[in-house]
This record gives C-alpha cells, structure tokens and sequence, in this order.
C-alpha cells in the first residue's frame, strides 16, 4: 500500500523537464531561409534544436537582411543581439583571413574528410578563431563536392583564364585571379542575366540542383567539372559565448549534436539531388559537360599551393590552422586514394549512368 501511495505522489507531479527554465533564441542566417541547400538548411537546424530540446530552446529565425546586413550577421551574435547564427565561415574572412581555411581549401579535402578533421584535429582551432569575437561555432552543414563552373568559351590551358570574367567567390576567385580572370561578385538570382547579356563569360554557383533550379544552362555552352575550387564547403552555426554558457550542459549537447545532424542533413541532401539534377541536364536539356584538362587542374593546383600559402604566412593563426588542415589531409586523403576513390574508379570500368 505505501508502495502504490508514493507511485500516486510521483505521477502527480509533472516531470521536471516541463518546469525547467525556456529560453527564447533569436537565430540570424546570412543566408534566406527560403534558399535550398544552406537556407532551408538553417530553418531545419533551429526546428530541431527546439525539437531535441523538448521546446526549452525556442529559436525564432531571421533570413538574410531581416535583422542585419548578411555580412554582419557575425557581428550580430558576437554582440549579443542575436543568441545564434548561421552562414559560411569564408563570409567573415575580412574580419580575418584565418576564416576562409574553415570553410574549405582548394584542392583539399572533401566533405567526409573535412568533418572528420573538425571532429579529430581541427574543431579546437576553429573554436580559438570564434572565441576572437566572442562565439562558439559549430559545424552545421555541408555542399559536398560541388561543380567547376558554367563557360561561354573552353577551357584549354590556365591562359584561357587571362580577362575572362567570372562569378566565383572565395579562395577559387584569388586563384583565378591569379591566373589573370577578373572576378565579378553577384548574387545567385543575377547569375542568368549576366551570363546571357555578356557581363560575364563564366560563373559558378553549387552544385546540379542548385544550377538546374537557376536555369543557368540557358546562358552558357559548356558545364565544367570537377570543382576543385570547394570540394565540400562548410556552413556552420556560431552562438553567443555568453548565451551558450546560461545553458545547462544537457542543452549545450543539444546544440552541438543537432548541429552534426543539420551537416549531415544538408550533405545527404544534396546528394540525393544532384544525381537526379545531373541526369535531367544532360538529358533533358542537352549540356555540353567538359571535364577540365589534366594540365589546368595542374596549373590551378600550383597556384592554390601558392595562394594558401602566402595567406597562411600572413599571421600566426591562418597558419596554425592550415598546417593543421594539410597534416591531417596528407593523411586523410592517401586512405580515401585506395578507399572511396578506387572503388568509385572500379565501379565506373562497369557501370556508366550518363
């Protein structure tokens, strides 16, 4: 009898979870939310933050320019008049170059690898470079591999770049600078226009779905592969240190395991896209795809290894966090040579799908 009483007593009180603290999180995104890929990406991670955390975080989302210009978004939740962030780590690479080595290098590794570096060597740097403004960041999506570009001229050697104007952001963009392009920088709903009125004669933007979605191979004759340029590029969500530290431990794991679940979510996607995406194109709408030849893949290696580098030089951090970056790779990328790759090779000496 006493054992039925004290199991009346503990089924009228409410589990504790449901009389702990809430808190109410403003999330601002570099990006609108409305955006496939990195935008819808961001809706979805502050959905199941509140999920995991059986609604004791509730994040109110604001997309590109609602609350800040997108570039300033960092600054925003550094400041503290957002708890949360989202966007691409090479977006703040004026406040210091050291940013642009965390969203990914030219040439280096690609999605897998990356995030097992963030997981098992480099996620401690970047935490030292975040904690500079006052943030904790957290890997929270990824484009996987991505597509060279779409051309209104072939490419036949690096000289083939010398005046031709191309959208390409990023650390791509100071490398093909640095073979004499000039970089012109538009927003993803100005792509088409450019390229059909001639303002420029090449330009890259993600991957197949995302191309297809813009109609980009209306305004170009040629789609270039691979993507050396971002072979997997990082989107990540930042948080107020101060915020974060309020949290009890229980919500900060939350956090950081729904921001695992977000990079994995975005990565998956577009994979599942972008085969569908790639058929339709060739198929349906007839692009011409060129893979770049060996020796400009070569020459652009050579000069990426020469642009990281001098940027790397530049201050102690950049470089802490590219020598750790191109240890790991040297590592990562000889198993992935005999793994991955020779079995994706094996696979295409039986198997062709375009």
């Amino acid at each position: 009898m006493l054992g039925l009483t004290a199991a009346r007593a503990a089924f009228s009180h409410p589990p504790a979870i449901h009389t702990a603290k809430r808190y109410e999180w403003r999330m601002a995104s570099a990006v609108p939310g409305s955006l496939p890929g990195a935008g819808t990406n961001a809706v979805y991670l502050a959905k199941i933050i509140e999920t995991m955390s059986g609604g004791r975080i509730v994040i109110r989302f604001f997309g590109q320019d609602q609350l800040s210009p997108a570039f300033e978004t960092l600054n925003l939740v550094a400041e503290g008049k957002a708890e949360i962030g989202y966007g691409s780590p090479y977006y703040w690479r004026k406040k210091h170059e050291a940013f642009s080595f965390c969203t990914n290098i030219p040439f280096g590794l690609n999605a897998h690898e990356f995030i097992t570096w963030l997981q098992f060597g480099g996620g401690e740097l970047l935490d030292e470079l975040y904690a500079k403004y006052n943030l904790k960041p957290f890997p929270a999506g990824n484009t996987g591999s991505q597509m060279g570009g779409w051309y209104n001229r072939e490419i036949a050697s690096v000289r083939d770049y010398k005046g031709l104007k191309i959208r390409m952001p990023g650390l791509g963009g100071d490398i093909l600078a640095r073979a004499g392009a000039e970089i012109v920088n538009l927003p993803s709903n100005r792509i088409l226009h450019a390229l059909q009125s001639g303002k420029i004669d090449a330009a890259e933007w993600v991957a197949p779905c995302d191309d297809l979605r813009l109609e980009l191979y209306k305004a170009a004759s040629f789609y270039y592969w691979p993507g050396w340029h971002e072979p997997g590029a990082l989107a990540d969500c930042f948080v107020n240190k101060d915020a974060y530290a309020s949290l009890p431990g229980d919500l900060q794991e939350i956090i950081r395991q729904a921001s695992f679940a977000a990079y994995n979510h975005m990565w998956s996607e577009y994979s599942a896209k972008n085969g569908i995406a790639l058929v339709e194109l060739v198929v349906r709408h007839q692009v011409k795809m060129k893979r770049f030849p060996d020796r400009v893949l070569m020459d652009m290696a050579r000069l990426s290894r020469d642009v990281m580098t001098e940027i790397a030089n530049r201050n102690p951090l950049s470089k802490k966090i590219y020598d750790s970056y191109t240890a790991f790779g040297r590592k990562a990328i000889a198993w992935t040579q005999i793994s991955e790759e020779a079995f994706s090779l094996a696979r295409f000496l039986i198997f062709s799908y375009l």
